[in-house]
C-alpha cells in the first residue's frame, strides 16, 4: 500500500482526504464520543447516522458563530488601532 500512496495521483488524492474527510471522523469519535451504532436495523443505523451528521454540522455552525462574535485579540499594540 505505501508503494502505490508515492505515486503522484494517489498521494495528492490521499492528502486531500485528510484535509476534509478524516477530521470529521475524528470529532465525531472522540469530542462526542460516537463509536458504535447502538441500534441495529438499516433504516435506523441510517437515521442515527444522519442524526450524528447533523449534530457535528450543528456543532461546527455553532463554533463558527462563536469565534465570529468574540473580539479579536492582538498580541502587539500596534496591531489593536
Amino acid at each position: 500500500m505505501k508503494p502505490k500512496l508515492d505515486m503522484g495521483l494517489a498521494k495528492n488524492l490521499h492528502k486531500k482526504r485528510k484535509q476534509t474527510v478524516e477530521p470529521v471522523f475524528g470529532i465525531i469519535k472522540t469530542a462526542m464520543g460516537v463509536v458504535r451504532f447502538q441500534l441495529r436495523s438499516i433504516s435506523s443505523v441510517a437515521a442515527e447516522c444522519k442524526l450524528v451528521a447533523v449534530t457535528c454540522s450543528c456543532r461546527q455552525s455553532a463554533n463558527l458563530q462563536n469565534a465570529r462574535s468574540r473580539p479579536r485579540r492582538h498580541l502587539y499594540a500596534d496591531q489593536a488601532a
